[in-house]
């Protein structure tokens, strides 16, 4: 029975397999820990992530390796989106300490636990090269999500978050699936390489691949939070605890992009001509109704979450274009491949870029959170900058990046994005990108407004660590640091996807 068992390659996924075992150790050791504030145990996971780290750049290759029988994939790709994950999420924890301390409900060793088998799902999703891999990272990081957003249990909005979260969650992942089945249906494999080549040398059947594909990009639209599947993102966001709602809006993102990646654009990309007008629609109503809803917000979580749905629906313009580069009308894979990479080094520096601005502003309404008061209204804002000049810039310099004011890095990701659009030939969408960017910078520039120009509702000093203020400005500065010097990311992203597995 057990001749053919060949032992997979346990090397590229190291770095899983020790978070696996360190988040199972770390719950284990939490039961002794006696100490209120958890020290051991915010230590020990963010050991962890270090440690992640340190194994990742160890068995870091530049060849594109598979093993577990083709389910898991370790590319360039890989490596850097997973490296940026174990660092928003060390920035993550950094940032949420004080509030969960100051929340007793939230201060366990589950929260730190939960965190770690997120991460733990982000990766697998990165890697998969399977379409049940891709499931599964899915649902590892979706099920400690859902349990992180309902820990304050005495919390009606965190209640009702997570239950609306949960159901309309459990609703999308049963259309992947429903997706998946029917794309394993028409090429008879779930293997992302093996359904490219069956797509590609067209001996499939096309109805039941493009009913298949409908249900696979909505499951994704869900996870991306695009329009129409945006619905749980303001509810979410808002109810959930801050710091949970900075855990959801940053390295999920990251996750995400790689999961689209690798299912749409490196598996069915022969097939792109049924998916790329999905993808434009959604691209633009999340531009459309993101900015357009952002406006009529007065609280700040609410309102960045309308804004996280227009920057994804910009995110997705990258990877439309770089399909229009290799795709022709006829549905052949030929093209300008450079120009294709250019759109997706876009896509990837857009998300990256999104995620450490998104990191800041989530920061600063925690640092100006304390024990019974959230700072999550605009008029909690209102007159920072006598209250602290310093932070009232960092959030200005953020602002402004999120709003594409130059010379910041949210500025330089837009502009890459809108010249793959142009370069594909898709002048148009890049006009209207353009006019709801113009709608957006209304809501961002507000806040800085409010900070600038109001008297201050609240005039108490803001109390944060060391850490977490050396944390927030180091996060302002990388901002507009990046904004002068971008093409350091640029370049970065841009040699990831040659060294991947995408198709050249």
């Amino acid at each position: 029975m057990f001749d053919h068992f060949v032992v997979p390659n346990l090397l590229p996924a190291a770095p899983e397999i020790f978070l696996a075992l360190m988040a199972s150790a770390i719950l284990l050791i939490d039961l002794f820990v006696k100490d209120s504030r958890r020290t051991v145990t915010f230590a020990l996971s963010v050991l962890a992530l270090l440690g992640c780290a340190a194994i990742q750049l160890w068995v870091a290759v530049p060849d594109v390796t598979y093993t577990f029988s083709h389910m898991f994939v370790a590319d360039l790709m890989s490596v850097l989106l997973k490296l940026l994950v174990y660092l928003t999420v060390i920035v993550v924890l950094f940032y949420s300490r004080a509030y969960v301390i100051d929340r007793g409900e939230m201060n366990k060793g589950e929260y730190y636990v939960l965190t770690l088998f997120a991460t733990l799902g982000m990766m697998v999703m990165i890697s998969a090269n399977h379409f049940v891999t891709v499931y599964i990272g899915i649902e590892l990081l979706s099920l400690s999500l859902y349990a992180m957003v309902a820990m304050n249990r005495d919390s009606l909005a965190a209640s009702e978050a997570a239950i609306k979260y949960f159901v309309l969650g459990a609703l999308a992942s049963g259309l992947l699936l429903y997706g998946m089945s029917m794309i394993y249906g028409a090429t008879g494999s779930l293997e992302i390489t093996a359904v490219a080549r069956q797509v590609h040398g067209a001996n499939v059947n096309g109805n039941l691949l493009v009913f298949g594909l409908i249900f696979l990009v909505a499951g994704l639209a869900f996870k991306l939070g695009v329009v129409p599947f945006h619905m749980w993102i303001p509810d979410v966001y808002h109810g959930a605890p801050t710091s949970v709602t900075l855990l959801i809006g940053s390295a999920p993102k990251l996750a995400a992009f790689a999961v689209v990646i690798r299912l749409l654009v490196s598996g069915l990309l022969a097939a792109a001509n049924e998916w790329q007008d999905m993808l434009i629609i959604m691209a633009v109503l999340s531009m459309a109704i993101g900015n357009l809803a952002a406006i009529a917000q007065t609280n700040i979580k609410r309102m960045l979450a309308y804004s996280a749905i227009s920057h994804m629906g910009f995110m997705l313009l990258g990877i439309v274009t770089g399909v229009v580069a290799v795709v022709g009308a006829d549905g052949t894979v030929g093209g300008d491949i450079s120009n294709a990479l250019d759109a997706y080094s876009s896509a990837m520096f857009y998300v990256i870029a999104y995620v450490l601005m998104s990191l800041g502003t989530f920061g600063m309404i925690l640092m100006m959170a304390r024990a019974g008061f959230e700072a999550d209204t605009l008029d909690d804002f209102k007159g920072l900058n006598q209250r602290s000049p310093w932070f009232a810039a960092i959030m200005m310099m953020l602002m402004f990046s999120m709003a594409g004011v130059p010379f910041f890095i949210g500025f330089f990701a837009k502009f890459a994005v809108l010249m793959a659009v142009i370069a594909a030939g898709y002048t148009w969408l890049a006009i209207v990108a353009v006019l709801f960017s113009l709608i957006g910078a209304f809501y961002y520039l507000r806040v800085v407004k409010l900070m600038y120009f109001d008297a201050p509702t609240d005039e108490t000093p803001i109390r944060a660590g060391l850490d977490m203020r050396l944390l927030i400005s180091a996060n302002g500065v990388a901002v507009a640091l990046f904004g002068m010097f971008p093409q350091s990311i640029m370049a970065l992203c841009a040699a990831a996807l040659v060294y991947s597995h995408f198709p050249h």
